[in-house]
């Protein structure tokens, strides 16, 4: 069997990486040529001449989109990082929000959307009324995947795991292709309804774990932080009902005899923080550390800078007391 020929960067056409970036993200022909204004045959083309620089499928069919190869898989997020650190190169040095385009996503959970993105909006309006966001439910609590595949700019919330890899990698002279900011520093409270058999008594671990409980769950499994805290005690609860957002848990408790965990400073935010009674939790758990995390390759980026120090701002001005 021939061996392929050594791949000629001289004759090589960038175009096609562009193409084969898109492709990856979108997993469909048919809407990469709509995102790149080509006709879909263009863009079988650009693919096959990739394949044939490389000597691999990249992509290949299945079902109603397209599933990439282990090595498409190595080669993209080089190719990405190339393409973003290229565009900043090529952006002037001087980020003028009054003027900018961009889009940014974001992703958050919805107690943290209620308390950024009213003060962030009112911001973008006076400052920067072209940019435009659009924020995505956080449902995991690791998005570095979603910030290495171009999903999410930035991704805010409690990444407790993944700030401890983090540093360990950085104290240990590894590479750290992400970046994180702490926004601020939270609790947690138990919430119940007016008038919860349990609204008027001292709230005791013992009465917590005998009652029906509600967990918010961002990937819907029904064991979140306060059952590994109350397993490290020989104790447990009974989970009744996982939902994926905290204002759903907080309109839910208010018409059930249900308990629910909430972020303190979320409470107030709900419009209906007067229908609940909040108790301290008779157990220590540990704090809400909410943190920024981005990817290393937006850190050059002007617009992107502006969109974080925006971010800082609102939560130290905000949230941090």
């Amino acid at each position: 069997m021939n061996k392929p020929l050594p791949l000629n960067l001289r004759t090589f056409d960038l175009n096609l990486l562009k193409v084969f970036d898109v492709v990856m993200a979108e997993r469909s022909l048919t809407r990469a040529a709509q995102l790149l204004s080509l006709t879909q045959p263009a863009v079988s083309n650009a693919l096959r001449r990739l394949r044939d620089a490389v000597d691999d499928e990249l992509l290949v069919r299945k079902g109603r989109g397209l599933e990439p190869t282990t090595r498409a898989l190595e080669l993209w997020p080089a190719v990405r990082d190339a393409l973003q650190r290229l565009h900043t190169c090529l952006l002037p040095n001087v980020f003028d929000p009054a003027t900018a385009t961009h889009t940014f996503v974001l992703t958050m959970a919805d107690a943290t959307a209620a308390q950024l993105m009213p003060q962030l909006v009112e911001v973008l309006t006076a400052q920067a009324p072209g940019l435009s966001l659009r924020v995505v439910p956080l449902t995991t609590r690791d998005p570095r995947r979603l910030l290495e595949e171009g999903h999410a700019d930035l991704a805010i919330g409690h990444f407790p795991a993944v700030i401890a890899d983090l540093t360990a990698r950085a104290q240990a002279g590894g590479s750290v292709p992400y970046l994180h900011r702490r926004l601020f520093v939270g609790d947690y409270v138990c919430v119940m309804r007016k008038g919860h058999p349990l609204a008027h008594e001292p709230l005791t671990l013992d009465r917590f774990c005998g009652a029906s409980h509600m967990l918010v769950s961002f990937s819907g499994r029904a064991f979140g932080f306060i059952d590994e805290a109350l397993m490290s005690m020989g104790r447990s609860r009974r989970v009744v009902l996982t939902v994926n957002q905290f204002f759903t848990a907080g309109k839910v408790v208010t018409r059930s005899d249900m308990l629910t965990v909430l972020p303190r400073h979320f409470v107030d935010v709900t419009g209906f923080a007067s229908q609940m009674v909040l108790r301290e939790l008779p157990l220590i758990v540990p704090p809400i550390q909410v943190d920024a995390l981005w990817h290393q390759r937006q850190d050059d980026s002007h617009a992107h800078t502006w969109l974080r120090d925006r971010v800082i701002e609102i939560a130290k001005e905000g949230l941090s007391g």
